[in-house]
């Protein structure tokens, strides 16, 4: 699951959310498959890690855990997502790690890699979705996408996955 950025094209006009510390917290201890964690040494690094939004190094003490985002979103407003939550695979620091350094850039974003872009009403019903082959400007890429997606006011939050492996990579809520 080794991703790569492209910083040279890349900037943001919406602002991707990692995993929340709250959550966090939690995932450290059971993911949400009730899973216990099991931390382990990055040995090669280069796994996107959604604590902090970065890639991992090696000899960082990592975990892969299951999250629901749309459930944990769901749970702080009230929405009722039924079917639409899922829940994925997702990288994490084993622990507390500080979150993301100021960036104007989109996290993971390399030009030809796929991403699925899923729109969410504030009842947590998916809305609409969008396939995006990230381009060589990648900031433009995704900040199009974006921006078509909340010309429909019914967009209340964008969860941004990767295609080959299913994983929440971020969240952009209306701004």
């Amino acid at each position: 699951m080794t991703t790569h950025t492209d910083t040279a094209t890349s900037h943001t006009t919406h602002s991707p959310r990692p995993v929340p510390p709250s959550a966090l917290a939690q995932l450290r201890v059971a993911d949400d498959a009730g899973r216990a964690c099991v931390p382990y040494t990055a040995v090669e690094g280069g796994d996107p890690l959604r604590c902090c939004l970065r890639l991992s190094v090696p000899g960082e003490s990592i975990a892969l855990v299951s999250y629901a985002p749309l459930r944990r979103w769901a749970a702080e407003t009230g929405a009722e997502p039924g079917a639409y939550d899922e829940q994925g695979p997702v990288f994490v620091h084993a622990a507390e790690c500080g979150g993301p350094a100021p960036s104007e850039e989109y996290p993971f974003a390399r030009a030809g890699a796929l991403r699925t872009l899923r729109r969410y009403d504030t009842a947590g019903r998916i809305v609409g979705g969008r396939l995006l082959e990230i381009p060589e400007a990648t900031g433009e890429g995704f900040d199009q996408a974006f921006a078509e997606a909340f010309a429909d006011p019914a967009v209340a939050l964008v969860h941004v996955r990767a295609v080959e492996y299913g994983c929440f990579h971020f969240e952009v809520r209306r701004p």
